[in-house]
């Protein structure tokens, strides 16, 4: 099977409107940017974005809110986009806040296989309004349902034509559960290397879960840095 395409206008083509994404990446780490770009170019609209954050401004999922291509976003945190701010509070944006943790492991369970699991992170605040409350031990769980995105898009740093991947770092982060859970996957490599170049007590992920690789290309290396006060 050919996973190879040429770059992420084809390996992105067929995502319609109205699909549902798991796109990976944390903070300005990782994130699948020419795939977004790819997707911001053609307009693809009516989007749920399943991610740990939206991006900031002018970057990564950013992006896609400023086109306002997003409808729903399936997060855990969000602080650092205002758009995304203004666009829940005017009601243009709908928001799942997820608790980080619970996030990663729906996506895990959604590559895994599983439905549904209990956890007990959550309960009693807001995000066990609706859910389902078991008790175990003497504590009290609430039941979470498994992620799995129609299409998930992924930056690895190094992959072959097989789509064995490895990734670097922290950048790691999200991806392999995204990668994992997605209907189909599709990843976007700094380096595409021959069958055999990685050695296999090397791969991060298998390429069992990959359907689509290309070689990205023009990526920013964007470092996040704490302001505590403003020139005046």
């Amino acid at each position: 099977m050919k996973k190879t395409v040429a770059n992420a206008h084809e390996a992105t083509r067929d995502i319609p409107d109205g699909a549902v994404l798991g796109i990976g990446g944390f903070g300005l780490c990782g994130i699948p940017e020419n795939c977004i770009s790819a997707l911001v170019e053609r307009g693809v609209k009516q989007l749920t974005c399943i991610s740990n954050n939206a991006g900031v401004d002018d970057f990564g999922i950013g992006l896609m809110l400023q086109k306002r291509l997003v409808k729903k976003m399936i997060s855990s945190y969000v602080g650092e986009n205002k758009l995304f701010e203004s666009l829940v509070l005017s009601g243009e944006l709908q928001i799942e806040l997820t608790p980080q943790g619970t996030l990663a492991e729906k996506l895990r369970a959604g590559g895994a296989g599983i439905p549904a699991f209990f956890t007990p992170t959550g309960v009693g605040t807001l995000i066990a309004d609706g859910k389902e409350t078991r008790e175990f031990k003497g504590r009290k769980y609430i039941l979470e349902h498994a992620l799995t995105p129609d299409f998930s898009l992924v930056k690895a740093w190094r992959g072959d034509p097989m789509g064995n991947l490895v990734f670097r770092k922290t950048a790691r982060n999200f991806n392999p559960m995204v990668a994992m859970a997605g209907r189909v996957t599709i990843v976007e490599v700094e380096e595409l290397v021959p069958v055999g170049a990685i050695d296999p007590d090397q791969v991060h992920l298998p390429g069992i879960y990959v359907h689509r690789v290309f070689q990205g290309q023009n990526y920013q290396k964007r470092i996040e840095k704490r302001t505590v006060a403003r020139p005046v």
